[in-house]
């Protein structure tokens, strides 16, 4: 693996993920293939679990992390050919060059701005970044996607799913904030990448981009995409067609009586999560709530990317 900024070169998703299950059942202690090596993590945006779970991948595998955030570099110029006679004091051109001299991969967390979806989704920071950056660049969430939470996804259903195909579900709950929707995209993405099939249930105006949707199902009914279901993935996201625009459906809120329509299904979020908003307390504080293992998963599934990387 050379980058891992989508999943479009990555061949076999599932073997990724059970790489990073076997890692995770040997306690993350294979060889060292990071000694000596250094990761640069550029946080342009608050993070907690990706912050964590890179930095200590990155120490199982033997690797020096660094981790800079906005207050750590210039304010930066994004325009080709620019004259810099404004506010901006350095090129992301200098800033990928003089990252790629100090590390040996170089990972980038970059909200988007949610006003253009051609910006956020085909030329958004990392992307610009990584064409100056002459090093391995790891995506730990940009415009459009969040790979590495797709991938930990993963890991957590293949880890406690109980038949071969088993019935998931991928759902919108409201939320405050205009949210992007990178992990729904990656979630989407990966699980079909993976050979299973998925629902999406919605509002309406809300579904994803055609790109990513893929072949699920979508459904604009809770209750009836919740029916038998194996595994409820819930996340907010605002409307991609109506690009950053946002609801305030109450009714969508995960509730126990709808996940007890569900097969004893499994409950699943990326965090932070707000509570009596997105789900009440009596689903996720279940014992049908797996969302630790979710957590940690990450570090795992962050250890297998970086070690694919290392070994390329």
């Amino acid at each position: 693996m050379n980058s891992f900024l989508n999943l479009e070169n990555i061949e076999d998703i599932r073997a990724l993920a059970q790489a990073g299950l076997d890692l995770k059942n040997n306690s993350g202690l294979a060889n060292k293939p990071g000694l000596g090596k250094v990761l640069t993590c550029l946080f342009l945006n608050p993070s907690l679990r990706t912050r964590l779970s890179t930095e200590i991948a990155a120490t199982n595998l033997g690797m020096h992390c660094i981790n800079l955030s906005t207050d750590s570099a210039w304010k930066l110029e994004m325009k080709p050919g620019a004259k810099m006679d404004g506010g901006t004091a350095e090129h992301i051109q200098e800033q990928a060059m003089v990252l790629s001299q100090y590390s040996d991969i170089i990972a980038i967390r970059a909200f988007p701005e949610l006003k253009d979806p051609n910006q956020d989704y085909t030329n958004d920071f990392i992307s610009q970044f990584a064409k100056y950056a002459s090093k391995p660049i790891v995506n730990l969430e940009s415009g459009s996607l969040h790979p590495l939470q797709g991938l930990a996804d993963l890991m957590t259903i293949l880890e406690k799913k109980q038949q071969e195909k088993p019935k998931i579900v991928l759902s919108w709950a409201p939320h405050p904030r205009q949210l992007p929707q990178s992990v729904a995209n990656s979630f989407s993405q990966t699980i079909q990448k993976a050979g299973f099939d998925l629902t999406i249930c919605c509002p309406e105006g809300m579904e994803l981009s055609e790109k990513y949707n893929g072949n699920a199902k979508v459904s604009h009914s809770q209750e009836e995409a919740f029916q038998n279901a194996d595994f409820i993935y819930v996340k907010n996201w605002s409307s991609y067609h109506n690009y950053g625009a946002t609801l305030q459906e109450e009714s969508w809120m995960i509730t126990k009586d709808k996940m007890d329509l569900t097969n004893n299904g499994k409950f699943m979020h990326c965090l932070p999560v707000r509570r009596n908003v997105v789900v009440e307390d009596a689903v996720i504080d279940s014992p049908n709530s797996i969302i630790d293992v979710q957590v940690q998963n990450r570090v795992f599934a962050a250890q297998s990317v970086l070690k694919s990387i290392l070994e390329h």
